[in-house]
């Protein structure tokens, strides 16, 4: 049987590799070593490897390795890049992969670098068996920044199957719904003046509160309109995260820009909040008599769900005995959805690691995840 490293040493080489992905242009690193590490493995396990160039995107790819053929067939998913990274608040090395206490610490280990390994692992058990439909692991770039990868892979209209298993960590229970991600800029631009006298200027700051106050009230019509509790958090939530504005005390502050994120449920829509808030901006522009600006600062990824009756959720209910949840953040999930898949959540780790220093993944859950893997594969590839 051909054989490919085990899973420490897999795991080991993928953290060593940087692959942080970033809106910030000066930490942003390309993902191009850590999928073709990814394809010689998969090479020598018998699985065609198609690593793919990002249009306008040096040194990022996706990976498409596929076993056997046909129509259908199981899509086992995940990103490899990370993050980035405080490297003088870690106990441990980031790059460098640490067995202590039953935990591997390292950058990617929970998100989600560690699925690999374990996908990998699930599938040497298939490479000599005749499968009635493909056996697809899926690597893409950009997850944690501009989606870059999922985005491709909709244009080109691949992977071709029936189901796909994104391995983000779930904690080993399946995940059907997840809300929307939207990151906005508003930027008011007004008039300095000597502050003794108002009448001199037009105050970007004082019409910014206006506009914070208008949001929150916003807010507060879509939670009243929309609920969700499947969700632990079940309304969509709306977040002023930073703002910055002005100069000087005695000075009319002359521009303000909040930063703000919304997450919405499934059934809203991120072009449809985002038409709101452009209302509800010209509104205060034209009272005021000021100038405000509207950008996002990243596309922003939808919401997510899965039919409950799929046949992908009810046999990943089964194999863990758990039933299928709904979490807050956001995955490629919609992406594979475009592309005709029933799609589930499912993978290793915690999200409560994820993004952290010392990120782990538990060594306990490592097999079960293979065997719950084997498990999916059995039910949709033989």
């Amino acid at each position: 049987m051909p054989s490919v490293p085990d899973f420490r040493t897999m795991l080991s080489e993928l953290i060593a590799i940087p692959s942080v992905s970033s809106t910030q242009p000066s930490l942003d690193q390309g993902n191009l070593p850590v999928v073709e590490k990814l394809a010689e493995w998969l090479s020598r396990l018998g699985f065609s490897a198609e690593v793919l160039a990002i249009p306008g995107h040096p040194n990022k790819a996706n990976l498409i390795a596929t076993l056997g053929q046909g129509p259908g067939g199981l899509v086992l998913a995940g990103h490899t890049d990370t993050v980035p990274y405080d490297g003088d608040r870690w106990q441990h090395d980031p790059l460098a992969l640490t067995e202590q206490d039953q935990r591997f610490y390292g950058l990617g280990t929970s998100d989600m670098k560690g699925f690999f390994p374990i996908a990998i692992r699930a599938a040497t058990a298939f490479v000599d068996q005749a499968l009635k439909a493909p056996l697809i692991i899926l690597a893409t770039a950009d997850e944690e920044s501009s989606m870059s990868g999922a985005e491709a892979l909709v244009a080109m209209g691949r992977p071709l199957a029936r189901y796909a298993v994104i391995g983000e960590p779930t904690g080993l229970r399946p995940v059907r719904q997840h809300k929307s991600i939207m990151m906005e800029s508003i930027k008011i631009v007004g008039q300095a003046g000597h502050s003794s006298n108002p009448a001199l200027g037009n105050s970007a700051l004082e019409a910014m509160q206006d506009v914070m106050s208008r949001l929150l009230s916003y807010r507060q019509q879509l939670q009243q309109r929309h609920q969700n509790h499947g969700f632990s958090v079940h309304v969509p939530t709306l977040n002023l995260g930073c703002i910055h504005g002005g100069d000087n005390p005695n000075r009319i502050c002359s521009h303000c820009e909040l930063h703000f994120d919304a997450r919405l449920l499934p059934g809203m829509s991120n072009d449809s909040v985002r038409e709101d808030i452009r209302g509800l901006l010209a509104q205060v522009a034209r009272e005021r008599s000021i100038e405000i600006q509207f950008h996002s600062l990243i596309d922003g990824v939808a919401a997510f769900m899965e039919r409950e009756d799929s046949a992908l959720v009810k046999t990943a209910e089964q194999l863990t005995g758990h039933r299928a949840e709904a979490v807050a953040f956001a995955t490629e999930a919609p992406y594979l959805q475009q592309l005709g898949l029933e799609t589930l959540i499912l993978g290793p780790g915690s999200i409560d690691q994820a993004h952290q220093p010392d990120e782990y993944i538990a060594l306990a859950t490592i097999d079960p995840c293979v065997d719950l893997l084997r498990g999916l594969i059995k039910r949709f590839c033989l």
